[in-house]
């Protein structure tokens, strides 16, 4: 089959271009046809992962379904899933039938103003917030609105946000967001890379963190419990998983400690503090109950870790750049109380 043929400036459009957004698509039903021109942040992104955003909701079936009968059409012409779109491209896309979709809460005016200030970087590729403790990243599982949601209301000038990577819904700090696909496919490539970015969290652990600890190579396997929640443990049949440690500040019975992953695996840095028998003070998922019953008394009410630095390569500027995430009030406040005790 050949290529679709480019969209010519002067060829007549089967229709307005309505720019429709996904945000914009009803959740029900799109009935109407759509034809959307591909700007640079679409470039490279093969076709059918470019409909499952824009047709949100929709199963793999579908969309390969309405490709494979010529529903849908790159500049008038028939074309296949894996074809990868350049810019300028001009894409039909069919009126079909979708599932009903949660629509995510509208942002309040207090997590608006929070998330705007929270804004640590900001280029014309890149994004860098400093994540408030408790705010899942992107919504599911009972979250209606995350970060991802409440950045795209914010700021609905952006034609193109994601996330970069993830952070745990009760860890705080940096966490980058792509303005450009460009971007995105850029960083994920530098975060392949041996040292290609380097991510600092803090961490206040139970107990004195052994000095001859260094890092902590234990390999990491994703399990279910019988209850359905699932869970990281370290052993021998999971994934190779490498931290870096340091220690920041000793308090007697507790260690500010200093993490530097060097994988990237689900709750690495959590399970490798429980697994060194020095879990992270606030983990209600592999912490002490007793003890972090205790130090909620004492003002702590959340996981003690925070994403406090980023470097990298802003593949946007092409300029090296380290970003720091102040603490929150809450876990300033906690450190100051341990310091003068």
């Amino acid at each position: 089959m050949s290529a679709p043929k480019r969209f010519s400036k002067t060829s007549k459009p089967e229709g307005k271009n309505t720019q429709t957004s996904p945000a914009n698509t009803p959740a029900d039903k799109v009935n109407k046809v759509r034809l959307e021109t591909i700007y640079e942040d679409r470039v490279g992104q093969r076709l059918d992962n470019y409909l499952l955003g824009q047709l949100k909701g929709a199963p793999k079936s579908l969309i390969y379904r309405i490709v494979r009968k010529g529903e849908v059409r790159v500049n008038k012409g028939r074309t296949k899933p894996d074809y990868k779109l350049c810019a300028g491209d001009l894409v039909r896309i069919p009126p079909v039938k979708l599932p009903a979709a949660n629509t995510p809460a509208p942002v309040g005016e207090s997590l608006r103003q929070l998330l705007q200030s929270a804004i640590l970087y900001e280029s014309d590729g890149l994004m860098i917030i400093n994540k408030p403790s408790g705010l899942a990243v992107h919504g599911g599982s009972g979250v209606n609105l995350g970060l991802i949601e409440s950045l795209r209301q914010i700021y609905p000038q952006y034609r193109f946000l994601e996330l970069v990577h993830r952070l745990d819904r009760d860890t705080s700090g940096c966490i980058m967001v792509a303005k450009k696909r460009s971007t995105l496919r850029s960083i994920h490539q530098l975060l392949r890379q041996n040292g290609g970015i380097e991510k600092v969290y803090h961490a206040l652990v139970v107990g004195g963190w052994p000095r001859s600890c260094k890092q902590v190579n234990a390999p990491l396997l994703r399990i279910a419990l019988a209850s359905g929640e699932r869970m990281v443990k370290a052993d021998g049949e999971g994934k190779r998983s490498i931290t870096r440690y340091r220690i920041l500040q000793e308090f007697g019975d507790l260690t500010l400690v200093q993490a530097k992953p060097v994988t990237g695996r689900t709750h690495q840095i959590r399970v490798h503090c429980q697994h060194m028998g020095h879990p992270i003070i606030g983990d209600d998922k592999y912490g002490l109950p007793e003890i972090n019953k205790q130090q909620y008394k004492n003002g702590l009410k959340r996981l003690f870790l925070h994403a406090a630095e980023l470097q990298l390569v802003d593949p946007t500027t092409e300029k090296s750049i380290v970003v720091k995430a102040p603490y929150d009030q809450q876990i300033a406040h906690f450190l100051q109380q341990l310091q003068t005790r």
